[in-house]
């Protein structure tokens, strides 16, 4: 998997996505205040949560934009992971936390829903909003992912505004769809406690989803290598560059959708002496950059393949030893 970064296009999915939560957080809010529904109470609360979350990451995406300084040399793309991860935070803490604890107490206490059909109205009005939402957000997300899976598109992608709106968006649909149904059987069963048992589940899906998210973001912000086809073509044109018997081995790190940092090592002609190496280097930086502009930094080593494979090897051993 390989996609261009779209700051464009991922900020209009973003866009799109608060626009259609504050509707339906607004429409949702309506309904639970006048049918005393702990199911639409819940999901008022988690489309509130995922506006909240749409801002930050729309902050997140301004932040990561901002040049390199002194200070930053490498750029400020990581601003991006981190407003991810405290988004995954906040739809446990906020969206699941809130949800299960009024399912709970509909539970213990039951109260009847008043006027079931505003709810079913209100339902349907959330699934035009965030069914848009969520149209939009689908195919910002499969231009992304290409052929891949989900599962897949999700571990390998660099862009978690991306993945975190359509999954967010789908948890939505899926919420919806529990509100609407636990509604239908409160009232049809005479049962009032299905509503808050409604509000649990819708909770549990919440937190599941605040799980996962944390746990991709939180593999970003530690630092993930580069998509295979990046490192793939920065090793081809480094064995193919005049100069260079042969490229040794690539590390990559990826510090925001558009920013990889790449370490080189590089093992030159014997005949070459140092302005010619610096000059081979410089030609070999400017090429990588050509083809991967994403790359802001190439640092390339001149070594032998023995001295990397002994590096290598005791970066490995190091590795086992803290196991």
């Amino acid at each position: 998997m390989r996609a261009r970064y779209q700051r464009a296009a991922t900020t209009r999915s973003v866009l799109a996505a608060l626009i259609g939560d504050l509707l339906v957080a607004a429409t949702k809010s309506f309904a639970a205040f006048f049918t005393g529904s702990a199911a639409m109470l819940s999901e008022a609360v988690h489309s509130f949560v995922d506006s909240t979350n749409e801002v930050l990451l729309l902050y997140g995406i301004h932040r990561a934009a901002r040049k390199p300084d002194v200070a930053h040399p490498f750029g400020h793309g990581r601003e991006i992971y981190f407003w991810s991860f405290v988004v995954s935070l906040l739809i446990f803490a906020l969206g699941a936390g809130v949800s299960i604890f009024q399912g709970v107490g509909r539970i213990l206490h039951p109260v009847a829903i008043e006027s079931p059909f505003v709810s079913y109205i209100v339902l349907g009005l959330a699934f035009l909003f965030e069914g848009s939402s969520w149209a939009v957000a689908v195919r910002q997300f499969s231009r992304v992912k290409g052929e891949l899976g989900f599962f897949d598109a999700v571990r390998l992608s660099k862009d978690p505004p991306s993945f975190m709106t359509f999954l967010a968006d789908s948890v939505a649909m899926l919420g919806l769809a529990i509100a609407a149904l636990t509604t239908y059987l409160a009232g049809a069963l005479d049962r009032p406690d299905i509503d808050g048992m409604g509000s649990v589940a819708i909770g549990v899906l919440l937190a599941a989803t605040s799980l996962f998210l944390a746990r991709e973001s939180k593999s970003l912000l530690i630092g993930e290598q580069a998509y295979p086809s990046v490192r793939k073509s920065i090793l081809e044109i480094a064995n193919h560059h005049t100069g260079c018997v042969k490229a040794n081995g690539l590390f990559t790190a990826q510090l925001g959708p558009d920013q990889i940092v790449a370490m080189l090592s590089v093992e030159f002609a014997d005949g070459l002496r140092a302005p010619q190496i610096e000059d081979t280097i410089i030609a070999l930086e400017k090429r990588v950059r050509e083809v991967n502009p994403e790359v802001v930094a190439l640092f390339i080593k001149p070594q032998t393949a023995k001295t990397f494979q002994d590096q290598l090897s005791n970066l490995q051993d190091g590795q086992d030893g803290d196991r």
